[in-house]
Order: C-alpha cells, then structure tokens, then sequence
C-alpha cells in the first residue's frame, strides 16, 4: 500500500469516473441548495435566519475539516478514507431529505453539517486518489483537468438540476438524489478502487484543531446571525463573541504547538499563498452570499419558480467556464496579480447593478447584463486567485497549498451568507408592510443593502489582492504548472 503503483491501473480512468462522482456530489450539494431555500424557508415555516444555516452548516464543516480530511486519506488509507466519508454524505443525505416528513428544520441543519464534514473526507481522499493513481506527467495533468472541469460543472449543473427537483419532485429530492448515486459510487469502489497510503513512520491528526477552527467559527457566525434579534450590545452576543474568540485563540495555540499541526504556519512564509488566502476568503463571501440574496430576491419579490431561477442563472455559469480559459491563459503570461485585481473590479460593477434591482425588475434589462459582468468578473477572479494559490509551492505541499485555499473560500462563504442575512434582517427590522406591494418593497430595500456590503468587500479584495501579491511573478505560475501542480 504504497503511494503509486509501480506500473499504471488499467482501470484508471474508470477509478477517476468513480471516485469524480463523488466529488461532484459534494460541488453540486454547495450550489443546489440555494434554489430550493426559499421553499425550505416556506415549508418547515422557519425564518430567514434560520434557513441560512441550511448553506452555512455545510460550509463551515466542509471547510473546518477538509484538511484533515486530507491527512486522514493520505495515512490511514485513501480508499478506507472516502468510503467513510461517502458513507456519511450519503445517509445524512437521507436525512436531510427526511427532515421535509418530520418538518424540523433542526434535523436539517444537522443532517446538513454531517454532510459538509463527509464531503470534507471525500473530496481531498478524492483527489488523493487520482493522483496516486495516475503517473506525473501529461496523463495525469489530463486527469487533474478533468477534476477541474467536475468542480466547474458542479456548480453549473447545480442550479439547474435543484430547480428541476424543486419544481417536479419537492426540495427533499435534491437530498434523496444522492442517496442511490452515493450506493452506486461505493459498490463500484469497493470492487475497482485499489487501497493506498503514504509511507510515513508516525501517524499523528490534528483533531483538536479541526474541532476548535470548527467550532470556533461556527460560535462566531451564530453570534452575528443572532445579534439583530438580540442587540449587538446585549450580553448574549458580546459573551458568544469572546466564547468563539477564545476557541479559535486555543486553535491558534494548538497549531503553534503541535507536532502535526492541521495548518502548518511556515507555509504562510510564501507571500503568494498568504495572498491568494486571503483574497481567496473574501471572495468565497462574496460570491456565496451573492446567490443568496439573487435567489432570494428573483423567487421572493419576482416570483420566480424554483426552474426558473436555475434556468437563469446558467447565463452566469456558462460565461464564467467560457471566460475561465482566457483568465488562465491572462494569468500564465501576465501573472495572477492584475487579471485578479480586474476580476474583483469587474465583480463589484455587478454588484452595483444588483444594488439597484427595482421591486418590479425584468431578467432583461434588470438581471441578465449584471449575471454575465458578473461571471466574467468571477472567472478574471476566481481563476488567477487558484493559481496564486500554488504560485512557487513545492510539488510535496501542493496539496496542503490547495486545501487551505478551498477551506477560506468555504468559512469566507459561511460568514458572507451570515453577514447579508445580519443586514438585510436589520434594514427590514420593525417593518410592517400593509399590502403586498409594500412588503416586497422592503425586501428589496434590505436586499439592495446587503449588495452593498458586498460591493464593499469585493473592492477590499481587489486591494488586497493588488497590495499582497505584489512580486508574484509570471514565471512562478509557469514552474508550478511544469511541476504538474494541480490548478
């Protein structure tokens, strides 16, 4: 059970089709939701603060135990490893979906954080698969590409697909989808996938810092989620803020002590990496809260079905996969640096436009040019800030490089969703509409200002990113790509 086999599976490419499945499942489950939350809020009658945590219950699991996830795989055994982890996304899966017969929102929310915490081992057990399963070299930068397009695709097929479910079958079925897939992917693992695993001397995993990051964000997020019910100056929020603070200082000191820390500090040496984080985390903000707000506004205050809303939002799918290539040829010659920075620029032009939607808006001319800025903007952005990410690794620490990127992208869309529901909650607080029309009015009044704040920190990204990638160079991103770094 070493890491690559000697000679190459001749089944490889069908254990990529395999355990890419499964990797799907866990994009498609982060954009799926956002369609069906509007018929979640109405069916289990539960508030708008509430529903968020259906988004921000798998996101800050996912993010808070994918790097460990990761060096579960990589030393207990990768296919031990993403059958666990397949196991527990398929039956909180079904638990999700059975939450709708129960009517509780907190089966739901539970369900939905077990199920971040497996696609958590999934997908890094995932990609650790493939890349002991295919040799270095052009076959397996073939197989990484491929990867690349899942996640992609992920998303794309995401909206489209809830909107179906939602419209024909009921939002529990975009749960229950995955339960027959989630069967199939672990009896075909079984019988094809080999077992791997690094050959280390110790075996040693950093729980206490996957639970206390977790927990500690997950403490913080329900503080600002719960301080407009409560007061922002009330003991309740200020006591749930120092609580979460203390829990991530103890993170910090478990880190800076341990002897396999979770997140390795010294890696943070390399000031592209530290960058890309960065920016990485508030993108992840913006672009999670940014559907959000779009879903709810178009279903809410339009009066969009469910498939109508998935429909549309493939015009921002579809440009983005169609901009991504040109971002990632920009970046090679030019650097990641000034194709991000305009991505983030073009990002918060959109956003101006949505701060704008009128009560009556049209897709055209009131939604579609801002979809599509915005996914040029996204692919400009989201891109060059993947790249950066891996922009003078080492081959050895790309993996590490890639996870931290995808675990403040997650946490960043987790605290971005709880941000805009804290202030749209405050700008429609002690609002009592009279008709309808009134009570659309005030929708879209706190919809407009939770799009500022977005607009606020998309430019903080742009600065961010210009400021802390200064010195990262074009030829940095061409070496890591000849080293077959995944980007």
């Amino acid at each position: 059970m070493t890491d690559v086999a000697a000679e190459p599976n001749p089944r490889r490419w069908l254990i990529l089709a395999v355990v890419g499945t499964a990797f799907f499942m866990t994009i498609l489950d982060v954009a799926i939701v956002n369609v069906a939350i509007p018929s979640i809020e109405t069916d289990l009658d539960i508030t708008r603060q509430t529903v968020e945590w259906v988004i921000i219950a798998y996101s800050i699991t996912f993010g808070g135990f994918l790097l460990l996830g990761g060096r579960m795989a990589d030393l207990l055994g990768r296919r031990r490893i993403f059958v666990a982890g397949l196991i527990l996304f398929t039956l909180s899966s079904l638990a999700c979906g059975l939450s709708h017969a129960l009517g509780s929102a907190a089966v739901l929310i539970g369900a939905r954080a077990v199920q971040g915490l497996g696609a958590a081992i999934i997908s890094p057990a995932a990609l650790s698969i493939v890349t002991t399963t295919f040799t270095e070299g052009a076959e397996r930068n073939k197989a990484l590409g491929i990867w690349g397009a899942l996640g992609g695709s992920g998303a794309a097929a995401g909206v489209l697909f809830g909107g179906i479910l939602v419209k024909y079958l009921g939002w529990e079925w975009i749960f229950f989808v995955n339960v027959p897939v989630g069967a199939l992917v672990f009896g075909l693992t079984e019988r094809i996938v080999p077992e791997s695993r690094a050959d280390v001397g110790h075996r040693r995993f950093d729980v206490a810092g996957a639970v206390t990051v977790t927990g500690g964000l997950a403490l913080f997020v329900y503080a600002i989620s719960k301080a407009p019910d409560v007061g922002w100056g009330s003991a309740r929020t200020i006591l749930l803020i120092i609580a979460s603070v203390a829990i991530l200082a103890a993170f910090l000191a478990i880190e800076l002590r341990g002897k396999a820390p979770l997140m390795p500090f010294a890696i943070f040496r390399n000031r592209s990496l530290s960058g890309a984080n960065v920016v990485g985390f508030l993108m992840g903000m913006v672009i999670f809260a940014n559907f959000f707000l779009l879903t709810l506004y178009v279903q809410q205050v339009l009066g969009w079905t469910a498939l109508r809303t998935g429909v549309t939002f493939l015009a921002t799918a579809g440009t983005t996969v169609i901009w991504a290539g040109v971002a990632q040829a920009l970046a090679t010659r030019i650097g990641p640096r000034l194709v991000m920075t305009v991505g983030l620029i073009i990002l918060a032009a959109a956003l101006y436009w949505y701060t704008r939607i009128p009560v009556d808006g049209n897709y055209w001319p009131d939604l579609l040019p801002a979809y599509l800025v915005f996914a040029v903007g996204l692919a400009f952005a989201f891109v060059p800030v993947s790249i950066a990410a891996l922009a003078g690794v080492a081959p050895r620490e790309a993996g590490l490089a890639s996870g931290l990127l995808n675990t403040s992208q997650q946490i960043g869309g987790a605290i971005g969703v709880a941000i805009v529901t804290t202030i749209f909650t405050s700008a429609t607080a002690g609002k009592h509409p009279h008709s309808k029309a009134e009570a659309h009015g005030f929708l879209t009044t706190g919809f407009q200002h939770g799009f500022w704040a977005l607009l606020a920190l998309a430019l903080a990204g742009a600065v961010a990113g210009f400021v802390l990638l200064r010195g990262v160079r074009a030829e940095d991103v061409r070496e890591s790509e000849a080293a077959g770094v995944a980007i």
